[in-house]
């Protein structure tokens, strides 16, 4: 897995929801990547902070438009 499509998995992994077989490989990547994990710890923060700012009601990540998730990936990687 490289950190783009570790970027893929990233809503999954932070809710939990990734298969078995994925979740080992992502975070075997995890442990070779530190800018991965810096960015899952940004990840974390950042939906954090919207649930403390907006409540229980703060936007979900599958409700995001995949191409503005795109955008922002885009724009980090930049």
């Amino acid at each position: 897995m490289n950190c783009r499509e570790c970027s893929e998995f990233l809503a999954d992994y932070v809710s939990g929801e990734l298969d078995p077989a994925v979740l080992a490989i992502f975070e075997h990547h995890l442990k070779l990547c530190p800018n991965c994990v810096t960015y899952v710890e940004q990840y974390s923060q950042t939906i954090l902070a919207s649930r403390a700012a907006f409540g229980d009601d703060a936007i979900a990540d599958e409700d995001l438009p995949e191409e503005l998730i795109r955008a922002i990936l885009a724009a980090r990687q930049g």
